[in-house]
């Protein structure tokens, strides 16, 4: 099982919206809620998701799914 960055992708969202965060070969990147791709560096992946885990902004549900086996660019896959 690989279990590299690029194995993951992190979920973040309400009942209203969910936003995606993975990695590919060229680094990190944001899929939104409208399916737009935004890249970003590392640490505004964290500064995104830090806050959601401390609990400081209500209502945000955080999940991380791991992909394993092949590798499938996320962008294609479908949020719920």
């Amino acid at each position: 099982m690989k279990l590299t960055n690029d194995q993951y992708i992190i979920r973040i969202g309400t009942n209203h919206f969910t936003e995606q965060y993975s990695r590919d070969r060229e680094g990190w990147f944001k899929v939104s809620s409208k399916g737009r791709v935004f890249r970003m560096t590392a640490e505004q992946v964290l500064n995104h998701l830090l806050p959601a885990l401390a609990g400081i902004k209500a209502g945000l549900a955080v999940t991380v799914e791991h992909r394993g086996g092949a590798w499938e660019d996320p962008r294609n896959v479908k949020t719920e």
